[in-house]
């Protein structure tokens, strides 16, 4: 069996500690103030939800770029360019999930009866 790294365990644990503040500022509890309006400073749903959707965006646009440059030959880190894919895969199976939850949310409460 191969050492394990720690300094590549160091660094995926940042990286995921990284991400968990993102999703929390995109939900509006960060320190930031990501997806809160302007006006009032309250939460604005629409605001976390679009800054979350570009966040996924973001992260897809470098996963195919990094590949682009693995494909190219610029680059010959094919961990980096796995790892940027599957944090890509990761945030559109998250940004489904969200989705299919708000979808099942609103057909619950357009079925309620008045």
């Amino acid at each position: 069996m191969s050492m394990i790294d720690q300094s590549r365990l160091l660094q995926m644990r940042s990286s995921i500690l990284n991400q968990n503040q993102a999703l929390q500022r995109a939900a509006g509890r960060g320190s930031e103030g990501a997806g809160v309006d302007a006006a009032g400073g309250t939460p604005d749903f629409g605001t976390a939800i679009n800054n979350a959707l570009q966040q996924v965006n973001a992260q897809q646009t470098k996963a195919s770029e990094l590949s682009e440059a693995y494909e190219r030959g610029d680059t010959h880190d094919i961990v980096s360019v796995m790892i940027e894919r599957q944090k890509a895969s990761l945030g559109f199976e998250t940004t489904l999930q969200v989705r299919n939850k708000l979808l099942s949310a609103y057909r619950d409460i357009m079925n309620m009866p008045v």
